[in-house]
């Protein structure tokens, strides 16, 4: 059976280029880059190059990426090293009601700290409005924290137009940028936007799980969090991962080479299957339509009278890999979104809604088989459901 991978929101397959890369450096360049024998600078040097070809996809300074083991450790680190070194300026956050847990929870620990937490509703799209930002603002706020990309309908935030308005007001006020959904999909520059921390995670780029990194603008005030070796300027210690380091530096080179050119066949699969899903009865989408407001590689439907895991294991007997909704929120007994809950989806809507995510990897044939099982399964499962 051929397989249809359609989750890579979730996870993505590693490249042969990657893997083989990360394989030389485990068997062969396999030295501690704190070494200084000879293994030891050969394995830095697979450090020092990823840092800097992340930095020029992004137009920043290499000495700006610090290595994490991937997009929670980062989201954790700029908050909470962020709201301890700039507390005694002021103790409030701002934050959106449609964040990945890994900033939801995040801002709940620093509230039971003592910080003031302001959360932004969003519109039906998901998307927060520049109103509201500006009359959240005070002269307590420290941080805001908004991401670019929701992982589970695709909206796409107005990140630059919300550094502008963040930076006006006060320069000293913090922006941290969630880019895991958004970097290697669509252009990311931090210093263009006004944005002093941004994340991003390896295995969402074809690099391996356990990689990551943090940029940090060089003028930002932000406490470590891993103290120990002193490894990275003492900002994040422990022995670098440098398998991964360099399997990430690559993978992000080859994520963001001909970015225009990718987003626009993504987008045109994804138009593909928008257009044949609103055509299947009781079907709805949940990504916005327009294409400005949404980052290429996520479409969010539900399929009336259907629960989503049912669907799912369905499409999974076929090959055909989706998600219920975000992987990290879906192992919880209640796997209830709040994301769709922010966007008022009905509740029966919620409960049967599907995430196609795709990858440059995806095909045309791709899309048209899953939409033949789509065509040929929601009948028969709704017969079952009513009996």
């Amino acid at each position: 059976m051929k397989e249809i991978y359609l989750d890579n929101a979730a996870t993505t397959k590693v490249t042969d280029s990657v893997k083989d890369l990360m394989v030389k450096v485990m068997t062969e360049d396999y030295g501690n880059p704190s070494s200084k024998h000879r293994k030891g600078l050969d394995a830095e040097r697979y450090v020092v190059s990823a840092r800097e070809k992340i930095a020029a996809t992004m137009k920043v300074d290499p000495k700006e990426i610090f290595f994490t083991s991937g997009g929670s450790e980062s989201n954790n680190w700029a908050l909470i090293g962020g709201a301890l070194a700039n507390q005694r300026a002021g103790k409030t956050i701002i934050t959106t009601a449609v964040e990945h847990a890994a900033v939801r929870e995040t801002a709940a620990f620093l509230k039971d700290l003592g910080f003031c937490i302001e959360i932004l509703p969003v519109d039906s799209s998901g998307r927060i409005s520049l109103e509201d930002l500006r009359a959240a603002l005070s002269p307590s706020v420290i941080l805001v924290s908004i991401m670019m990309v929701n992982n589970e309908i695709g909206t796409l935030e107005p990140i630059p137009e919300a550094g502008e308005l963040i930076k006006s007001y006060k320069k000293d006020i913090l922006f941290h940028v969630d880019a895991i959904q958004g970097y290697g999909k669509l252009p990311v520059f931090p210093r263009r936007w006004g944005v002093d921390l941004l994340s991003v995670s390896g295995h969402k780029i074809h690099a391996p799980k356990g990689s990551g990194f943090l940029y940090i603008h060089e003028r930002t005030k932000i406490q470590p969090l891993i103290y120990g070796g002193g490894q990275q300027k003492g900002m994040r210690s422990g022995t670098e991962n440098v398998p991964g380091i360099a399997g990430l530096g690559l993978a992000a080179e080859d994520a963001c080479r001909d970015l225009a050119e990718k987003g626009k066949r993504m987008r045109e699969l994804r138009a593909l299957l928008r257009k044949g899903i609103l055509s299947l009865p009781g079907s709805y989408i949940n990504t916005p339509e327009e294409e400005a407001w949404t980052s290429p590689h996520i479409l969010s439907a539900s399929f009336e009278g259907v629960r989503s895991e049912v669907l799912l294991h369905a499409l999974e007997e076929r090959g055909i890999y989706v998600s219920a909704g975000s992987a990290c929120t879906s192992n919880k007994k209640v796997p209830v979104s709040s994301v769709l809950e922010e966007i008022h989806l009905r509740k029966d809507l919620r409960e049967s809604t599907i995430r196609f995510s795709f990858s440059e990897q995806t095909t045309e044939e791709e899309i048209r088989e899953t939409l033949k099982a789509l065509q040929e399964i929601l009948p028969n499962l709704r017969r079952f459901t009513r009996r």
